[in-house]
């Protein structure tokens, strides 16, 4: 298999790690908070007290900082992508540098070895993704190995639009191929974004400024760093949250939670619960805390 540095040369993979490393210059108090609220909201809960947590694919580090500053005894990191592991380790020399019970690696979720030597966790985390490993369905069938039983797996997955999905990864592949590329998808992509949200607020009286202001208040992020990481993110892969939701069943989770992104572009974000034992012959199902019924919802198009 290729390395990272390899895949980035010959512009298969984006390099996430340096678009994360402009997010951390804006990173505060607010944004982590907001972070907390995410994981809080979507998992059910108002603490990790007592928790493992591994946050698959770190990115910025962020939610792992969060399930830290949640009580989790237990979070581990990792990321293949060496810049992103440094973003989640500058995070850590900030905020926590002497937390022993926040460990960090450079690896891959594609690689079995290394996940059987990391043992399984309450929380698995893995937030935009997996559907960026160039084998989404491997790494989906991975991260729930990770999982303890009774425990909780919370992902989100680009969610198919068909055609327009199609037409998204010839973008991409596009903007990876060369820099004249970019310099053209850049700039139209941005403006495209601009003016529908500007026709979006002004038919509706809205300030058409709120939306940047508030963008944080979508988990703490950054409206300039997700944009290049929707133009550039490479490999891409989607599904539909049908697939999602039969693909996991097979694996015995139940769904616990689900958001989606309103049918349009973006991710569909979901939180299942591993059974605490297979179900038996005569078709009892063992429920836990996530007998209840699932919270559905989604978020307006943007």
């Amino acid at each position: 298999m290729n390395s990272h540095a390899e895949e980035v040369a010959q512009g298969k993979r984006y390099e996430f790690g340096k678009n994360w490393q402009r997010f951390l210059r804006v990173v505060d108090d607010e944004r982590i908070e907001e972070a907390e609220r995410s994981l809080k909201t979507m998992l059910r809960v108002e603490t990790l007290e007592g928790e493992s947590f591994v946050d698959v694919g770190s990115g910025s580090g962020l939610f792992s900082l969060a399930a830290v500053r949640l009580g989790a005894a237990r979070v581990h990191s990792f990321d293949y992508d060496p810049q992103s592991v440094a973003c989640t380790r500058e995070l850590k020399r900030r905020y926590f540098p002497k937390a022993d019970r926040w460990s960090i690696d450079e690896a891959s979720v594609l690689d079995t070895a290394y996940l059987n030597a990391l043992g399984q966790f309450d929380v698995v985390y893995s937030w935009g993704v997996l559907h960026h490993t160039g084998h989404m369905w491997q790494a989906l069938c991975n991260v729930g190995t990770l999982v303890n039983p009774g425990g909780c797996l919370f992902i989100a997955i680009y969610n198919d639009q068909g055609k327009m999905s199609r037409m998204w990864t010839a973008v991409k592949i596009r903007y990876l191929r060369s820099l004249a590329w970019r310099l053209i998808l850049a700039p139209l992509f941005f403006a495209t974004v601009v003016v529908h949200g500007l026709a979006l607020d002004l038919c509706s009286w809205t300030n058409p400024f709120a939306r940047y202001r508030q963008y944080r208040n979508r988990r703490g992020m950054s409206f300039v760093p997700d944009l290049f990481d929707w133009l550039g993110g490479y490999p891409f892969e989607y599904a539909t949250p049908d697939q999602i939701f039969d693909f996991y069943r097979e694996r015995h989770f139940t769904l616990a939670t689900l958001k989606t992104c309103g049918g349009g572009r973006g991710n569909n974000q979901y939180v299942f619960v591993r059974a605490t034992s297979l179900p038996d012959p005569l078709g009892h199902e063992e429920r836990g805390w996530a007998s209840e019924e699932p919270v559905i919802a989604s978020e307006p198009l943007r």
